[in-house]
């Protein structure tokens, strides 16, 4: 019985080791845990802005000589958010936009920031591409199957028209926008990309090699590894074929020497503009030159650029003929067709040895100087978040990691110390924080193509938005004033404004030599697919009396940085409204 009872007591102090063990076990886990997501938390709130984000600020306040003389008398309450206005110095208000309010404003909009820069847009409606219509797609396509072909990337045929949609590219998708640009075939690669072009490939290949699914119809073949399934594109009848976007350029000077100029023409009587832009979209060309009864097709060149337009009195008659008076004059239209000149755009081979950023506050632009910045290089940019939307439609550096080297920029919306100083430099690119804070919202509420709803503009959430953002606008370039090591400053009204200067002193930046003519390509395709669409309120204006006194605030006091660093200040249009 002794025995029994002996064994039984040393089971028990087993046990009970076992248990107090995995009890220490999972008490331990569960602390890290614990400490991990609050280490998340801390990141998600500091990562943007560093803790000495109100010294920054304070700093270049005093700096500048943006302090309130009442703090001299009263050392109590912190210092002041103030730009030496009699207007601007009501108490209430100046307690509300001192530093320690933008820092503890800009702690609580981090984590909401983080959650819109990381969210992929699969809640949202298909995003339109410009020139793209979102059609419902079915297994019945429209169009004859032509067959299997080898695709070299770097001699491609089809290249009259490149798109991706890496979440949902249909045969019937890529027949139809290669449709809307007058192509005749559309070959389809990887299941998500899409290329037109009016001559098929040289290289058949076996029926078996197009084996990729298409990603957004099942059942249906989208190519395969370096394979295209080519299909010719059914002709769109009388009435939308009048649709096709043919854009007016303006009246030009004509070139001295018209057939040097542009590599194929025709001559017709009764010339019209559809003539000629039928005529130069089978020939894949952008530009249709009309000069009285001669049709002319081509590129922007440098003999061509398209920069000084003439009056239009000079080109007599009516858009559909041209007499150009004495022959010195003549009308330039846009074909459907799209420059392809740019449009190649590969990794770097090798890492590069300067880390660069293409710094900015959301809504000022950045997709876009992408954009720019891919067509002018012909290499990927990168992005310190992941954005699906923008890597289903082609930014492909959106997959790659930001620390990667592997692009030739990194689009941040970071700020603060620590996330400045990882970059060696830095294009610095800012926008009218009116105009930037009504893009963000709008991106928020309706993807990067659509516009806010007027119940968006009108429900709460609007004031709350530009309370926490627009401080963010001004700390943003602070920081980066402040902490960054070689910076290029653009202001996207000048890019807008002067594009290929503006644009040649970016690239210059990136140690990238390019050639006129690819700038000129860029300049032609300048709006890309990030173009938003859509019903636009006219004369539109959100902002309350409150709200612009907000951010006046912080336009001078911006405004003042930029100059104490002997850069450009904002431009005139910035001045408070």
């Amino acid at each position: 019985m002794a025995k029994a009872f002996y064994r039984l007591q040393k089971f028990l102090r087993r046990t009970q080791f076992l248990l107090f063990f995995l009890t220490a076990a999972y008490l331990m886990a569960g602390s890290l845990l614990l400490l991990q997501r609050t280490h998340l938390v801390i990141q998600q709130g500091l990562h943007g802005t560093s803790t000495n984000q109100a010294l920054t600020v304070q700093d270049e306040m005093t700096r500048v000589g943006i302090t309130d003389p009442r703090a001299l008398q009263n050392p109590h309450p912190g210092p002041r958010l103030l730009v030496g206005m009699d207007a601007l110095q009501e108490a209430a208000l100046d307690q509300r936009h001192s530093p320690r309010w933008l820092t503890s404003r800009n702690s609580e909009l981090r984590q909401l920031r983080r959650r819109w820069f990381h969210r992929f847009i699969t809640d949202q409606e298909p995003m339109q591409t410009a020139g793209f219509k979102v059609i419902k797609h079915t297994a019945e396509h429209k169009g004859t199957y032509i067959g299997c072909f080898t695709d070299d990337s770097r001699e491609r045929t089809l290249k009259g028209a490149v798109f991706y949609d890496l979440r949902k590219m249909t045969v019937a998708h890529c027949q139809e926008a290669c449709a809307e640009r007058a192509y005749t075939y559309a070959g389809l690669v990887y299941g998500a990309e899409c290329y037109c072009g009016n001559t098929l490939p040289t290289t058949a290949s076996n029926p078996e090699e197009c084996n990729s699914e298409c990603k957004g119809e099942k059942g249906s073949v989208c190519g395969g590894v370096n394979r295209l399934s080519v299909y010719r594109v059914e002709e769109l009848q009388a009435g939308a074929r009048r649709w096709r976007n043919v854009i007016y350029r303006g009246c030009f000077r004509a070139p001295e020497n018209l057939t040097d100029t542009f590599p194929a023409s025709l001559i017709q009587p009764n010339l019209t503009v559809e003539m000629c832009s039928e005529f130069c979209s089978k020939k894949e060309f952008p530009l249709a030159v009309i000069q009285g009864q001669e049709c002319y097709c081509g590129y922007p060149t440098g003999r061509f650029s398209l920069r000084d337009g003439a009056d239009g009195l000079h080109c007599s008659g009516t858009r559909n003929t041209s007499s150009a008076a004495e022959g010195k004059y003549c009308l330039v239209y846009q074909t459907p067709v799209q420059d392809t000149r740019c449009t190649d755009r590969k990794f770097l081979s090798t890492k590069s040895k300067v880390f660069v950023a293409l710094s900015s506050f959301p809504g000022a632009g950045n997709t876009w100087a992408r954009h720019l910045i891919e067509h002018a290089t012909g290499y990927y940019t990168g992005s310190y978040y992941f954005d699906g939307a923008l890597y289903n439609k082609g930014f492909k550096g959106e997959k790659d990691h930001w620390r990667s080297r592997r692009t030739i920029c990194v689009k941040t919306h970071e700020s603060g110390k620590t996330e400045i100083e990882m970059f060696d430099s830095a294009i610095l690119l800012i926008r009218n924080p009116y105009k930037s804070l009504m893009a963000e919202f709008n991106r928020k509420y309706a993807g990067h193509l659509g516009y806010a709803t007027d119940r968006n503009w009108k429900s709460k959430e609007w004031p709350d938005f530009v309370n926490s953002y627009a401080s963010w606008w001004a700390s943003h370039v602070l920081d980066w004033l402040k902490y960054g090591k070689r910076l290029l400053i653009v202001h996207y009204e000048d890019l807008k404004q002067s594009l290929i200067p503006k644009l040649r002193e970016m690239v210059e930046f990136l140690n990238v030599t390019v050639t006129e003519d690819r700038l000129l390509c860029v300049e032609n395709n300048r709006d890309g697919n990030f173009k938003r669409s859509g019903a636009k309120q006219k004369d539109f204006e959100p902002f309350t009396q409150e709200m612009k006194d907000l951010i006046n605030r912080y336009i001078l006091t911006v405004d003042e940085a930029l100059r104490g660093r002997n850069f450009t200040g904002l431009p005139r249009e910035y001045v408070p409204r």
